[in-house]
Parts: structure tokens; C-alpha cells; sequence
């Protein structure tokens, strides 16, 4: 019998179906009856079908096709920090081997330039009056002993009276004494006579030469002096010439103004500008490196390309409590009068021997994101890997490489930073 021909005939065998349920004397009862039993037969035979014809899983070859993907070569994943270029990229970066060179051991410290207050003299009156006339402003270089102002002093004025009183008494007892000595002679006089006269002339002469000094410390020459005696006439002016050669570094003065001795602010300030200071704070642990004598380069960013030499004249005998550094002060030679207080300079010292190690030039250091440093290596002069390195100092164009590469190795000296952006965009 086909498939399914059993079940066909069960249901068109009235007969058949009806020993499997109880009698039914009702009509209606009994169709829905028949209903619920054909719905029966018709899923059971559904479900038997399905059983019979579904494919069953070949679970021997799942595990053969498991082996083969497993065995199969994956592509390699692009490192993340390696570049290839193309012939066009190739020529925007040099490659050079990395070389040595020396490296001095020196300490750096940023300072400023000033004056060297050894040789830097406030110009005082010595004597109180007003100003009468000013000959030198600020930023002239001037001589020892040029006028820098005059003022009317009426201490000078009374110095010089009493000069011109001392030189009159002089010449009277000279006379005086002069013709006592002559009747003398003639015993027209008595010895005491000559004695007394004689004391006086004494005393005339000491106070001569006493008013004499007295004006002198007002500035004034000998030859002024002797005029002032020989014509009997006095000159308040008094004049005040720069004590050293220098440069006027401040001036707070004005014709009229009234000046005493000692009053700041000074109505002139010069300085010696042949030998400038610098004066730098260094930290605390580089000061024993430091010492008073050592010669030194003073950098400028006004001159650039150039050094300027000095040594070191002093060292600060107390850490500052706040910064925690030392106070180096240098003594620059200057002859040109280059230099200008308040400059901003760069300290640097030698203070060891120099010290050979890899260096590479500047354009080939990439400093990136995070901070670090890096290099690009090659070995094929195509295929690019970017390694971090720990650097030194800088010297002539070059940065000292203390860890990451070899001598020798082959490194990109020039389009260092073309394939740092190479680099991002590849990924």
C-alpha cells in the first residue's frame, strides 16, 4: 500500500472509525465528534512526515569544515607604528645613519644682565643749592671728572668768603712783619714786637691754607683757587663731575630743583659698562657644580649666533626658602657696551669632560602627543618604524641620543614629522 494509503482508508471507512469511540445516538454530537477526529489524524500524520523526509545533520563534515577554517592562513594585522612609502613619499624624507659626536657636560640656568653695582656710583651734591645747569642725560658714556650739573651753593659762596678774608689777613701781617723786621734793625721795635708779629703772620697763613683745603672739597682746581685769591671775587657755582667712566644709567634732575647731600633719589646715577653682570638663579642640586673662578657663556636673544665670555664672580651663601635655588652671579666683559640691563641670557657652564654618544640632527626628533620623543628607523630605506627615544643635549644642530638607537643604524634626518602624519592617516 503507498505511502499514506492507510490513513486514506481509515477515512473513508466509516465503519473503521466507529469501534474507536462510543455509540453517538445524537446527530450533531456526533459530527463534531467525527470533526475532532479527522483534525487528528491529519496532524499526526503531518509530524510523522516531517520525521521521515528532514535532512539530518552531518555532523563529521561541521567538524571537518571547523578544521579547515582553523588551518587557513589569516592576513597579518599592519603594525601601528611602521610606514611604507610610496616613491613619491620616499622623496620628502633623508635617511642618514645615525653618528656620534661629543657632547660637553655643561649646567644651564636662564638669567638677566645687569650693571655691575661695584661700579655703578650715585652722583650726589655735596652741599645743598639748586641747580643751575644740567650737562649730561641719560644713556650718554661720560669721563671721570666731565660736569654732569652745577648749583648754586651758598656753602661755596661762604667757603670762598672766608678764603678771600684769609688771603687779605695773610698779606697784612706779610707786610706787617716785614716792616718790623726792618726797624728792628734800627731798634725802633722791641723783639716782642717782631715775635708777635711774627705768631700772627703764622696764623694768617694757616688759615689761608685752611680756607684754601675748605674750598678745594667743593671741586675746585688750583688755578680757580688762585684766581678766587688774585681777583678777590667769588663764584657759588658749584659743580658736580661724574667720579668714575661710565654711562649715565639714571637721571632725576631738573634746573631749579633743590638737592641735598645724600637725598635720593641721586640726580645722577653712572655706571662702568666694560664688565656687565648676570645674575642667574640655579637649582639647588646644581650648585656644588659651581664654582667662584669657572668661565662661562652668555647667550642673548638679541644677538643671536653669539657668546659672550665672562666667569663667575660670586656665588649666593643662602638657598631661597620659596624657589629653592642659588643666586650664581657672572661678570661679563662687554667692551663694545653691547649689552643692556634687564636682557634676558642663557647661563651655560662646561663643568666635565665631553661625552661621545649617537646624536641625530634636530628636523629628525618628533615630539608627540603623550610628550615622548621619537625617531624613525628603517633598514630598507622604505618601510619606516617609529621608535621613542630618551634625549640629552643639543649642541650645534644636534640632539644626543642617550637611549633607542644604535650608532649606525639608519634613521630619517630630514620629513621626520611628514611621517608622523603619514602615520595617522594610514590608520
Amino acid at each position: 500500500m503507498p505511502r499514506g494509503g492507510h490513513f486514506a482508508a481509515i477515512l473513508t471507512n466509516s465503519d473503521a472509525i466507529q469501534p474507536m469511540f462510543p455509540r453517538i445516538t445524537n446527530a450533531r454530537s456526533g459530527a463534531v465528534l467525527a470533526a475532532a477526529a479527522i483534525a487528528a489524524v491529519v496532524v499526526g500524520y503531518g509530524a510523522w512526515r516531517w520525521s521521515h523526509s528532514a535532512p539530518k545533520p552531518d555532523f563529521a563534515a561541521s567538524a571537518g569544515a571547523s578544521a579547515a577554517l582553523s588551518d587557513a592562513p589569516r592576513p597579518a594585522a599592519p603594525a601601528r607604528d611602521s610606514i611604507d612609502l610610496s616613491d613619491s613619499q620616499l622623496a620628502a624624507v633623508k635617511v642618514e645613519p645615525i653618528e656620534e659626536r661629543d657632547f660637553p657636560v655643561e649646567k644651564q640656568a636662564i638669567g638677566s644682565i645687569d650693571f655691575d653695582e661695584e661700579m655703578a656710583v650715585q652722583v650726589f651734591t655735596p652741599y645743598q643749592g639748586r641747580m643751575i645747569a644740567l650737562y649730561a642725560s641719560l644713556g650718554d658714556d661720560v669721563k671721570k671728572g666731565e660736569t654732569l650739573f652745577t648749583v648754586d651753593s651758598p656753602d661755596l659762596l661762604q667757603a670762598e668768603s672766608t678764603l678771600i678774608a684769609a688771603a687779605g689777613v695773610m698779606d697784612l701781617t706779610t707786610r706787617n712783619l716785614a716792616r718790623l723786621r726792618e726797624l728792628y734793625k734800627t731798634l725802633a721795635v722791641s723783639q716782642h714786637d717782631v715775635e708777635q708779629a711774627t705768631s700772627d703772620q703764622q696764623t694768617a697763613e694757616g688759615n689761608l691754607r685752611a680756607a684754601r683745603d675748605e674750598v678745594r672739597i667743593f671741586g675746585k682746581s688750583e688755578a680757580e683757587i688762585g684766581r678766587i685769591v688774585a681777583e678777590r671775587t667769588a663764584d657759588p657755582t658749584l659743580v658736580v663731575a661724574s667720579p668714575i667712566d661710565g654711562r649715565v644709567t639714571a637721571r632725576n634732575a631738573a634746573p631749579g630743583l633743590l638737592v641735598q647731600p645724600g637725598s635720593a633719589p641721586a640726580p645722577y646715577t653712572v655706571a662702568n659698562i666694560d664688565v656687565m653682570w648676570m645674575l642667574a638663579q640655579v637649582p639647588e642640586s646644581d650648585s656644588p657644580v659651581f664654582r667662584v673662578g669657572q668661565e662661562v657663556k652668555v647667550t642673548l636673544n638679541a644677538f643671536p649666533g653669539r657668546a659672550f665670555d665672562g666667569k663667575i664672580g660670586a656665588i649666593g651663601a643662602a638657598v631661597d626658602p620659596n624657589t629653592r635655588r642659588v643666586l650664581v652671579r657672572s661678570e661679563i666683559k662687554d667692551p663694545q657696551h653691547e649689552l643692556r640691563s634687564g636682557m634676558f641670557a642663557n647661563f651655560v657652564i662646561r663643568v666635565g669632560q665631553p661625552v661621545r654618544s649617537a646624536a641625530i640632527p634636530l628636523d629628525g626628533v618628533v615630539r608627540e602627543g603623550d610628550g615622548t620623543m621619537t625617531v624613525w628607523i628603517t633598514a630598507d630605506r622604505r618601510l619606516f618604524t617609529r621608535r621613542t627615544v630618551k634625549l640629552g643635549a643639543e649642541v650645534g644642530g644636534y640632539r644626543q641620543i642617550m637611549e633607542g638607537v644604535r650608532v649606525g643604524e639608519l634613521a630619517a634626518t630630514e620629513g621626520a614629522i611628514f611621517l608622523s602624519n603619514a602615520l595617522v592617516l594610514a590608520h
